[in-house]
């Protein structure tokens, strides 16, 4: 498997902010010119078609860090149900179908059932927070979410006193997801966050960025972003949420529980077992830079695991 580093990105394959605007000013037009008209052009699902979001600045929770140009983001991604190298989600996931789109609440909480996110987005004050995000495989970026505390919409369920965990699903679906064709991962893809961790003020559910939709391939229409673990706990596309007693079982550590753990906190103490997480490389930048306690959060988060052997439970 070819897997390339932040460095291989070419110049040509990051579409600059401004062109990326025009473009879409571009597409609005053809649309209001050519309504009605089925229209096919080759990489037109690529432009991203998305629509722009109301919002609030949320600068307590921010960065002051320079985001990522949206280009890079949206380019270069994990989401191996579109694909195990970085560049097939932007490719492959535009054919997703994210409208309509519903979530199953289950498990232990008094209000459970099937809930329509165009419902749950009506109920949802959307802000935009500016978050450094920490991939386990060495590169970083930094990137302007849109969303909401995903403890808001979890307490308008009333979790019981057994709810101890919270279980995430990502949609399987084969016919649209051409990864799932590939046993990489036992699908459905599925992530955990201790209760404490999924109610923590940081915790965002994410519906888009850079003031416009989530892209497919950064996990429309919902995604959890973590900011001070690694971003494979950040998990896309979601479709079901389950309160639960017991410590859920996520994809990676079923895979491998030896270079994935549950909780997957950013420290540079601790290697993975194929290379150091000690530095990291920002993506658009050419020199590493040095890995912060919990990706920078060490403030806010730290004493969610005061007393816990962070080497052990990593």
């Amino acid at each position: 498997m070819l897997i390339k580093t932040p460095a291989d990105i070419k110049a040509s394959e990051i579409t600059d902010r401004s062109v990326y605007l025009q473009r879409r000013q571009f597409l609005h037009t053809a649309g209001l010119l050519g309504a009605g008209l089925a229209v096919s052009l080759p990489g037109l699902a690529l432009a991203g078609v998305r629509q722009k979001l109301a919002f609030s600045k949320n600068r307590a929770f921010s960065t002051s860090e320079e985001p990522t140009e949206p280009g890079k983001i949206t380019a270069y991604n994990n989401f191996y149900e579109f694909g195990t190298d970085k560049y097939s989600p932007a490719k492959l996931a535009q054919k997703l179908t994210t409208r309509p789109w519903s979530v199953t609440i289950a498990g232990e909480a008094e209000k459970t059932g099937v809930f329509d996110l165009e419902d749950i987005l009506r109920k949802q004050p959307l802000e935009e927070r500016i978050y450094r995000l920490r991939c386990v495989e060495g590169w970083s970026m930094v990137i302007p979410w849109v969303g909401f505390p995903l403890g808001d919409l979890l307490k308008t369920f009333s979790p019981t006193s057994k709810a101890k965990y919270v279980e995430f699903t990502t949609l399987a679906r084969p016919s649209e997801m051409p990864g799932l064709s590939r046993r990489v991962l036992d699908w459905p893809y599925v992530e955990g966050l201790r209760i404490d961790e999924a109610m923590h003020p940081l915790t965002l559910l994410a519906v888009g960025l850079y003031g416009e939709e989530l892209p497919n391939q950064n996990g429309a229409p919902l995604r959890l972003v973590v900011p001070w673990t690694y971003g494979f706990k950040s998990i896309k596309s979601i479709v079901k949420i389950r309160f639960t007693e017991q410590q859920p079982l996520s994809s990676w550590s079923r895979a491998n529980s030896r270079e994935y753990g549950f909780y997957s906190n950013v420290n540079p103490e601790v290697a993975h077992p194929r290379w150091s997480q000690k530095r990291e490389r920002r993506i658009g930048e050419f020199l590493k830079r040095r890995t912060l306690m919990f990706n920078g959060y060490a403030e806010q988060v730290a004493s969610l695991y005061s007393g816990m052997d962070l080497k052990k439970y990593f």
